[in-house]
């Protein structure tokens, strides 16, 4: 059986990044007629066209749209191993990483890694951002080096992740309320008025599919868009919120908690980031700083 030849791997990545058999010559410094070639040993190879006309332009074909991330993750891969090694001096790098996290990460462990950092690279800057949503385009485009989240189908396939610790979701109210002392029941806990904590305004959640089975429902009485809103309100209001325990450990100084009636189930905080700086040393080293400090 003869073995395809492999440099067409990098043909095919460029022209699914280019989407132009003009663009992708350019990037390869060949012709356009010598790419025109290429791309029809390709389809001969995979036995699809890949890249159809469409007005002026091309447009890729649903298998070239499944081959895109599997080959540019060949690529890259490709690249890496054959890359020269270097030894990665810390103490005198100089080099900022971009960490976008939801509300409570840097409260909970921020301190912690800017220490280490600190200590092991001074000249090291590193830059939190909110996370606003699941969109993976900031990882894939490089203005985000890392964030943390839940592994879920919304997360881009592409992406390597590495998970940092188990969590579960609490019930928290005011030191007070009447949720503060006795038992919890399923009863009293829908009876209460409630905090929703939603980044897209939603006003259901898991926490209302688990009391529906039991005919109860719950009162939202506001809506928010993170834990330390949701939070904020619990302390000096008598509404309930349901955030994560680990997680928002640091922002729930003097309120009471208790473990919900309901059923729901924990989850993996898990670290992200794009295959371009698997193999990057100091991107390596941040990651296992985060790992070190989260896993604890």
């Amino acid at each position: 059986m003869a073995h395809p030849d492999l440099n067409l791997l990098i043909t095919l990545d460029v022209l699914l990044a280019e989407g132009s058999v003009a663009g992708a010559a350019r990037r390869l410094n060949l012709s356009p007629s010598a790419m025109s070639r290429a791309l029809q040993r390709l389809r001969d190879t995979v036995g699809d066209p890949l890249l159809v006309r469409a007005g002026r332009g091309l447009v890729p074909t649903p298998r070239a749209l499944e081959l895109r991330e599997q080959v540019g993750q060949i690529v890259e891969d490709a690249e890496a191993a054959l890359r020269p090694s270097r030894t990665l001096d810390i103490t005198t790098l100089k080099r900022s990483f971009t960490f976008r996290n939801r509300d409570g990460f840097v409260e909970a462990f921020g301190a912690a890694v800017l220490a280490h950092v600190t200590a092991e690279a001074p000249g090291v800057q590193l830059r939190f951002l909110p996370k606003p949503d699941r969109d993976s385009t900031p990882l894939r485009e490089g203005s985000v080096d890392l964030e943390t989240g839940v592994v879920s189908q919304f997360t881009g396939p592409e992406l390597r992740t590495q998970a940092l610790f188990k969590d579960r979701f609490i019930g928290i109210v005011r030191s007070g309320h009447a949720l503060a002392t006795g038992t919890v029941t399923s009863e009293r806990f829908a009876a209460a008025r409630h905090i929703m904590i939603s980044r897209r305004g939603l006003e259901r959640g898991p926490v209302d599919d688990a009391l529906a089975p039991l005919g109860l429902e719950r009162q939202i009485a506001t809506v928010v868009g993170s834990f330390s809103e949701a939070l904020s309100l619990a302390r000096c209001t008598d509404l309930v919120a349901t955030v994560p325990e680990r997680y928002t450990a640091s922002l729930r100084g003097g309120l009471a908690s208790f473990d919900l009636p309901v059923a729901l189930p924990g989850f993996t905080v898990s670290l992200l980031w794009h295959p371009r700086l698997d193999a990057d040393p100091a991107h390596r080293w941040l990651r296992g700083i985060i790992r070190e400090i989260c896993v604890a």
